[in-house]
């Protein structure tokens, strides 16, 4: 049986945002979660990662909120920065005929301009744990107004040591408040969390159906940080690219990422939902006509925009949403053509990665990134092909007397061959061949997950994790953090800076020693260096923190 939004109960101005966005029908959490919420029940919802869980959570709380009233009244927690912009772009989408104020909060940005919106009012926020922990102390952030609070991603909260943190904030909040916890999975300690903070929960787990994915070749490059826009313009050198939808997650990604591609030489525009519609029109017209050879856009296309003959289709960012990447890929691969799939990923995505597989149930396999050298053969033989058309054309009189004339001067005509060949192909400069870091595991066999929360181990004597006996574990690098209990630094501080900050998995981090000043942390060998260069401006509670090697 099918539904439609209209019979969900949600008032005219979100069903309007909905249809803008071109959402058609509600997925199957969103059926299950939305009448729920707005009959006030609490839900426990199990659901792979992006079936549509912002919609089915943000929906109802924006049926729910008072617009007349600026305290925060709707609280959504998140393990990392990417999901908070992610969530709050999406609540800010789905409520913007309401009026509604959505302020994205986390560790990297500057307090002053979140101290500011916060002052002003603002009626959802949206965060991860160890900075909405920092404006609570603070006193900027007060949760006694908190009608409808969210835990999104919990397992992944829980695993990046935020336990603690988490149930800090819910115990700060209002007994009375309505509350949704979603999770991939529902371990015991999120039922743990569940029955302590939650009231009759009801719990709804979806099994999605078989996702019928298009018979497109799919297949990711993983690439270090800072490597994927010179990935990207590689691809586009090498690959036979005739019209090319580029998806990024922000508005904002997508702007930028046009003009890099612009600067360039390539033709490329953003699309996106800050356009206005005969903005949107034209944009659309110039990439069906072929004067736009790229298209760089956020999910508004992928869903309720009709392009057809799109040879690729390139995820610069990986979505969040695993049915959004059904519906981008969609976009290629049409009516009997092939079409090529292509997903840029850092090593902090491998694990929506995994969910994508699961959701298509398919693996999407890894490719190699074409070396340098094949740039240049594929920028020759590109040349050579544009040569041989001219050399054919009846009306190079012209050049030919002009030839003449230099050959007559005595001109080498070998080295004016050289020379024109640079003039005609000066726009190459443009577009550099670009060092590339593709990111190498050195044991890429499949490892058991180890999972931790501050609560599910023993503390050693200090309070800190245990270490090994002997000291550090065997291939891990000591590192040393300037600040320590004093300072109110807690495990879970320890692991979503250096696991957020520097895109590394959890398991990377081994034994943290937290003393009175100092905090002592181990990390694998293999990414100490990236650990260390990506970790420089963390800031606890408004402190500046300095991370260097540990001496020995």
């Amino acid at each position: 049986m099918s539904y439609r939004f209209d019979e969900l109960g949600l008032r005219p101005e979100l069903l309007r945002a909905v249809a803008e966005l071109g959402y058609e029908e509600p997925t199957p959490i969103q059926i299950r979660a939305i009448p729920a919420l707005l009959d006030g029940r609490d839900i426990l919802g199990q659901a792979q990662t992006g079936t549509g869980k912002t919609a089915a959570f943000a929906l109802p709380m924006l049926q729910a909120l008072d617009y007349g009233f600026h305290g925060v009244q709707g609280l959504v927690l998140v393990p990392t920065r990417e999901l908070a912009n992610q969530v709050a772009e999406a609540i800010f989408s789905y409520g913007k005929h309401l009026g509604v104020k959505v302020l994205p909060v986390y560790g990297g940005q500057a307090y002053a301009r979140q101290l500011n919106r916060l002052e002003r009012g603002v009626h959802v926020v949206v965060g991860t744990p160890g900075r909405m922990i920092d404006l609570i102390e603070k006193r900027a952030l007060k949760l006694g107004t908190v009608r409808y609070l969210v835990l999104d991603e919990a397992d992944e909260m829980l695993d990046m040591g935020f336990a603690d943190d988490v149930e800090r904030i819910l115990r700060e909040t209002p007994d009375e408040r309505q509350t949704a916890l979603f999770s991939a999975t529902l371990p015991t300690t999120i039922r743990g969390l569940a029955d302590r903070y939650m009231r009759d929960a009801e719990q709804m787990s979806i099994d999605h159906k078989t996702m019928t994915v298009p018979e497109t070749e799919q297949r990711y490059y993983l690439l270090n940080e800072g490597s994927k826009l010179a990935a990207l313009g590689r691809l586009l050198e090498v690959e036979e690219m005739t019209s090319t939808l580029v998806f990024t997650r922000t508005k904002i990604g997508a702007a930028t990422l046009a003009e890099q591609l612009l600067a360039r030489g390539y033709t490329a525009e953003a699309l996106h939902g800050d356009l206005t519609q005969d903005m949107r029109e034209t944009v659309l017209r110039r990439f069906r006509s072929g004067q736009l050879q790229l298209l760089i856009a956020t999910d508004v296309v992928a869903r309720g925009v009709d392009i057809q003959d799109v040879s690729h289709v390139i995820n610069y960012d990986i979505p969040y949403d695993v049915e959004d990447y059904v519906h981008r890929i969609g976009r290629t691969g049409r009516a009997g053509r092939s079409g090529i799939a292509i997903t840029l990923i850092t090593p902090r995505d491998q694990r929506r990665l995994k969910y994508i597989e699961s959701f298509i149930r398919q693996p999407i396999p890894r490719a190699t990134m074409p070396g340098k050298e094949a740039v240049h053969e594929r920028r020759n033989a590109r040349f050579m092909e544009q040569l041989e058309v001219v050399l054919h054309q009846d009306d190079l009189g012209r050049e030919r007397a002009l030839v003449q004339e230099m050959a007559e001067a005595g001109v080498d005509l070998h080295e004016v061959a050289a020379a024109a060949i640079r003039l005609a192909r000066a726009a190459e400069a443009q577009r550099p061949v670009e060092d590339i870091r593709e990111y190498q595991e050195r044991d890429e066999r499949p490892r058991k997950t180890r999972e931790w929360t501050p609560n599910r181990r023993p503390a050693s004597p200090d309070g800190g994790r245990p270490r090994r006996e002997g000291g550090r574990e065997p291939g891990m690098v000591r590192l040393l953090l300037d600040v320590g209990k004093a300072q109110g630094v807690r495990p879970g501080d320890v692991v979503g800076a250096i696991a957020g900050e520097a895109g590394i998995p959890g398991r990377s981090i081994g034994a943290i020693d937290i003393r009175t000043n100092q905090t002592f942390v181990d990390v694998k060998e293999d990414h100490a260096e990236k650990v260390l260069h990506k970790v420089k401006h963390w800031t606890l509670r408004g402190q500046k923190v300095k991370l260097e090697r540990a001496r020995e």
